[in-house]
């Protein structure tokens, strides 16, 4: 598959992930043009194929207009999976060694960010690792190298510093981790069974 195709394709899997994850939606055309999540992602593929290549200042520079446009902050360091989602998007700001896998959704206000302590060297892992289908709800902070394991959900406003298996239902200040019911997990696993 050619890097034309390949690129084509993914912008429609992000056009289909937005459409099945946002019952409002009424279009594809509004999808592209009126999603800022969207523009933002799409916005961070660019940067952190910048920064792969070692355009590390241009990549942080565009990274900050893209903030500026969209109100999403994601660093072109952040390594993020396929079909992510955000959810009207501002405010949500995503730290250089977080790592989402896919088909994760952010809502609004979210923070992926670090946490370490003093001394830290450069280029450690500071920032969490969210695992394929996570969603995390509005307001919702995750801070330092955690891992989240799959399928977990965690309720807005939480502030998460702790690891949680997969399957978990994460809420509260500080967090406190349960195990996510099956009808709660298969139903997000549901929104994912699209076609492109």
């Amino acid at each position: 598959m050619t890097e034309r195709v390949l690129i084509l394709a993914r912008l429609r899997e992000d056009i289909a992930t937005a459409r099945a994850h946002d019952p409002a939606s009424r279009s594809s055309l509004e999808v592209v043009l009126a999603y800022s999540g969207l523009h933002a992602i799409w916005g961070y593929r660019l940067m952190h194929r910048l920064w792969q290549a070692g355009l590390l200042l241009p990549a942080r520079v565009g990274s900050q207009f893209i903030r500026f446009l969209t109100g999403v902050e994601i660093h072109p360091g952040a390594r993020i999976g396929r079909r992510f989602f955000i959810d009207h998007g501002m405010g949500v700001v995503i730290g250089e060694t977080a790592v989402v896998g896919d088909d994760v959704m952010l809502y609004h206000g979210v923070t992926l960010g670090g946490k370490a302590p003093r001394g830290t060297p450069r280029g450690a892992k500071r920032h969490p690792t969210l695992e394929d289908g996570v969603t995390v709800g509005a307001g919702a902070k995750v801070l330092g190298d955690i891992t989240i394991g799959s399928w977990s959900a965690i309720g807005a406003n939480a502030v998460v510093t702790k690891d949680a298996p997969a399957h978990s239902l994460i809420v509260g200040i500080p967090a406190t981790v349960r195990p996510l019911s099956p009808a709660t997990a298969d139903a997000a696993r549901g929104v994912h069974d699209f076609h492109i």
